[in-house]
């Protein structure tokens, strides 16, 4: 039995999703379509690679519009009240670890998550673990090369 998960996102998140879906539809999908039809007027295609490669592109990209279509029509936008000092959904944290190092993200859910953007989603095991502590608390995230402790230094 599968259980429903709430499909949270930003404002930023969902106007992100939005304009991907636009240049999906609007661009992608008629180069891929055009380069589909260029294809098939030269001929038999039954040997052809590129348009093999060019038709699963555009069942790839079909999948994503279906995809972005459905966590759009799903999602709750949360707004990002002022902060109290407290992490919640949309907070930007910054943690200091052990040694020093000095990281920041913003908590979001896994629709938008995107660790190289400064992005972490709500139930990865530091995101998770950082949702309801304060300024000046430390969590322990267990991780594959052992536990490491951030200390939260700010939250807005």
């Amino acid at each position: 039995m599968a259980t429903e998960q709430r499909i949270l996102l930003t404002p930023e998140g969902k106007a992100d999703l939005e304009r991907e879906l636009e240049l999906l539809r609007a661009t992608k999908r008629p180069a891929l379509m055009q380069r589909i039809q260029e294809l098939t007027s030269d001929g038999d295609v039954s040997d052809n690679s590129e348009y093999e490669d060019v038709k699963e592109q555009l069942i790839q990209l079909e999948g994503r519009i279906r995809e972005i279509e459905n966590i759009l029509q799903d999602a709750t936008v949360v707004e990002h009240a002022e902060s109290d000092g407290t992490v919640v959904f949309g907070s930007n944290v910054t943690l200091v670890d052990g040694e020093g190092e000095v990281e920041s993200w913003k908590i979001v859910g896994p629709e938008e998550a995107n660790p190289r953007i400064g992005k972490i989603s709500n139930i990865s095991p530091v995101g998770a673990a950082l949702l309801g502590k304060r300024v000046g608390e430390t969590i322990t995230v267990a991780a594959p090369g052992g536990e490491t402790v951030f200390t939260i230094r700010d939250v807005s």
